[in-house]
């Protein structure tokens, strides 16, 4: 597996990519104002274009089997995963696992925050696995979601 970076150029893939990875979480939780699936091409664009941005396609055999976002000013600050996503007919076979330590490997093992679905045990238990801990910091986005924070010294 390997860590494609993405450009601007790359906007639509990205669009079209996050469109069908979150499209299930949308449906049952209608987050429509913070969900991936909404995103617009614009604010993918300025996203793309921040200097402490790296967008990552996943490949594995030639085939995009998702992307990861990492933000890193790189002055030792926390870096952040928002989002990592996998696309559906890809799951279960750990690409994520395998973005996360590629991640880490590009932009050092320690420091990390990020924030999951707590209703998605899945991804708690992935990051989880990675070493990843709740902070305790969590924020209530409906009656049916509330995404909650993780770090990794």
């Amino acid at each position: 597996m390997q860590l494609v970076r993405c450009t601007v150029a790359n906007r639509e893939l990205i669009r079209e990519m996050q469109k069908e990875a979150f499209a299930e979480l949308l449906q049952r939780y209608q987050d429509y104002d913070t969900n991936p699936a909404n995103e617009t091409i614009e604010r993918i664009t300025w996203k793309l274009q921040q200097p402490d941005c790296y967008f990552y396609r996943i490949e594995m055999d030639g085939e995009t089997v998702g992307a990861i976002r990492v933000v890193d000013a790189g002055d030792g600050s926390r870096k952040r995963i928002s989002p990592l996503f996998i696309l559906p007919q890809y799951r279960g076979k750990g690409y994520a696992q395998g973005a996360i330590l590629e991640a880490e490997k590009r932009h050092g093992s320690h420091n990390w925050e990020l924030g999951t679905i707590l209703q998605e045990a899945g991804n708690c238990y992935l990051y989880e696995k990675m070493g990843y801990h709740q902070t305790g910091r969590q924020t209530v986005i409906n009656d049916k979601m509330t995404i909650v924070g993780y770090e990794k010294d």
